[in-house]
Formats: C-alpha cells, sequence, structure tokens
C-alpha cells in the first residue's frame, strides 16, 4: 500500500516517541511523514552538500535511542564519507549544533555503502563499502587497517577532543595492526542492514559484484570479528581465484544474478502484527527484479523461502516503524507499507 510519494527515497528511521516517519531522500533532505503527509518544512536539508552520482547522495539516517540526536550519512560534493550528528530541537534538526563524527576519503565513486543504524546494544553501527571500483583492487575488504569494507560500532558520543568513543568490547581494540571502530570486516558493500527487535540478531544485504547477492546473518551475543569473505569471496564461491580466508563466515542465504537479480536490498525481520504468516520471516528484496522475498533461518540454514508476490520498481530500501511494521521505498519515489493480501 502506497503511504507517500517522495524524491528518491534512500533510508527511513523512527525516533522515540513520535509517530512520524523520517525519510533519508538521496537529494538531500530529510522529510517527516505524518499519516500520509509529507511535511513541507525538512527535518534537514543538506543538498548544498551532497553528491549526486549513482551510489552517491544523503544515504542512511538515524535517531539516538532517546531521540535527542539525529545522525545522517551523505558523501559531499567531492564523493567522500561524512557521518554527521545533530541535535533534535521542535522537530527539526538544529544545524547550529552540526557535529562531524566520521570522515572517510573514498577512493572511488561508488561503494560507499551508507546505512546508520543503533543496535539493541545503544551504540551506533556504521556499514561502508570497500571504496569501489570493481574486485575490490585496494583489497581493503581484507585490511583491518582501514574502515572501507567494514562494518564500525561506535559510541557517537564526543570524549576529549574525539568526536566519539570506541566501545571497549570492540573486537579489536589494543591491536595495532587494526583499527578499533572495527566490528566486522570482509563486506563489499553492505545496503541495508537491520537488526531484529525480538532476538538482536544482525542481518546484513552485500551487494555482490558480477555473479552473486548474499545475506549475511550475525546472531545476538557474537564478539563481533566475523570476516564475510570479501573480495576472496563472492557468496559462498571463491572470487579472482583467491583461497578462502581461514576464518570466512558463508552468507546464511545467496542467489545469482543468472535469475535477472543485480543488486540485493537488505531489509528486516518482520515482527508486526498485521501479517501474521509473515512473523519471524526476513523480508528482503532485490533493486532490478523488485519482488519482495522472505526466508526463515535456523541454525544458519534457510529452511524457508518465499516470493511474497508485490514488486517495488527500483526498490532501494526497507524501513521499520516503532509497532514493527515494514516499508519499501523506490528511487521512483514511492513509499509502500506491506499490508496483507
Amino acid at each position: 500500500m502506497e503511504v507517500a510519494t517522495l524524491e528518491q527515497p534512500l533510508a527511513m528511521a523512527v525516533r522515540s516517541g513520535d509517530p512520524a516517519l523520517y525519510v533519508a531522500q538521496k537529494t538531500g533532505k530529510v522529510v517527516a511523514v505524518r499519516d500520509g503527509i509529507v511535511d513541507p518544512v525538512p527535518v534537514l536539508d543538506l543538498r548544498d552538500l551532497v553528491s549526486l552520482g549513482g551510489e552517491q547522495g544523503l544515504l542512511g539516517v538515524a535517531f539516538s535511542p532517546d531521540g535527542r540526536d539525529v545522525y545522517v550519512n551523505y558523501t559531499d560534493t567531492s564523493g567522500d564519507t561524512h557521518v554527521t550528528g545533530y541535535a533534535m530541537q521542535d522537530g527539526r534538526a538544529d544545524t547550529a549544533t552540526r557535529r562531524e563524527i566520521l570522515f572517510v576519503d573514498q577512493p572511488y565513486s561508488n561503494h560507499n555503502g551508507g546505512n546508520l543504524v543503533f543496535g539493541p546494544d545503544g551504540y551506533l553501527y556504521i556499514g561502508l563499502g570497500d571504496g569501489g571500483s570493481g574486485g575490490d583492487p585496494q583489497g581493503n575488504g581484507q585490511s583491518l587497517s582501514t574502515v572501507l569494507g567494514k562494518m564500525l560500532r561506535i559510541d557517537p558520543t564526543p570524549f576529549g577532543d574525539r568526536p566519539y568513543r570506541i566501545p571497549t568490547d570492540n573486537p579489536f581494540v589494543g591491536r595495532a595492526d587494526a583499527r578499533p571502530e572495527i566490528w566486522a570486516y570482509g563486506l563489499r558493500n553492505p545496503w541495508r542492514y537491520s537488526f531484529d527487535r525480538q532476538t538482536g540478531d544482525l542481518w546484513i544485504g552485500d551487494v555482490g559484484q558480477s555473479a552473486w547477492e548474499e545475506v549475511d546473518v550475525q546472531p545476538s551475543g557474537s564478539p563481533g570479528g566475523e570476516n564475510y569473505g570479501w573480495n576472496r569471496m563472492e557468496g559462498d564461491h571463491s572470487y579472482g581465484g583467491g583461497d578462502p580466508p581461514a576464518n570466512a563466515v558463508p552468507p546464511v542465504y545467496e542467489y545469482s544474478h543468472d535469475g535477472g537479480g543485480c543488486v540485493v536490498t537488505g531489509g528486516y525481520v518482520y515482527r508486526g502484527a498485521s501479517i501474521p504468516d509473515l512473523y519471524g520471516a526476513y523480508v528482503f528484496a532485490d533493486f532490478c527484479a523488485g519482488a519482495l522475498e522472505a526466508i526463515r533461518e535456523k541454525d544458519g540454514q534457510v529452511i524457508d523461502h518465499r516470493i511474497l508476490g508485490p514488486v517495488v520498481s527500483s526498490l532501494s530500501s526497507f524501513g521499520e516503524d516503532a509497532q514493527g511494521e515494514l516499508y519499501a521505498m523506490s528511487l521512483g519515489g514511492g513509499l509502500y507499507r506491506l499490508a496483507p493480501g
């Protein structure tokens, strides 16, 4: 069911105690949607700051667990990544409070990741692609000395003259050869990831190179440090003749491009009440195919896979509201709520 029409929506977030849906538009605005009406006054307007290449723009938005701050991830006019935070004031981001949390020099224009999610532990998870081009020419995915090709985990609270804190239980804290922000590595371009609100499991849709798309799962309670294999693995397959890393974690689900897919769009485990038959299933899609799909997993193995029926062209992202109901977004502008039918 279509809820609203927007301008190239890419991410959705909800704020504690607030029924609005907050949507990040690729072109640079964060807007609030209330009862299907798009507030004409943006929550935040970054149009003068963002680049608009194919995989660039305003890519992610998240609110702090208490709803007092909003965080965004965007590529600037030089194509580099910024994660910035703002205090919320009267329903808008107060631009006078802007804080630069993270800056990443991007070597190429693609594979910027861009998602932002607060985990059940209260920390901010930042997904970054491998830096772009094709095949990860710099070997970033397997290098612990760079944040590219990683899932980062930080506390975005300032600490002295530093813009954020490093959780002491991050897996590479204290290692001279590794960035302490890293939570997991071996990712090519984590295009949408989410936590199961019931179990705390982390689900990651990681975009493949030219043959295989994958969905990874990190179980709740994991100490972090997982290596998802890129660029020596694409899905569960050797890439470029490389040997699989000894510690590679295989995807829970993969699919070939042979069926018309091109880019996985990660979604959410459904925990809403409107579609009981879907409860506990992970909902995702492919950008090119557009058909919503659902899988169920047990002990690292898929035990059920279904095509749900609805098709959303140019399906760019998913969102989850405070009640656990799910939404799909199209680069064409549509924001849709999953409904029984």
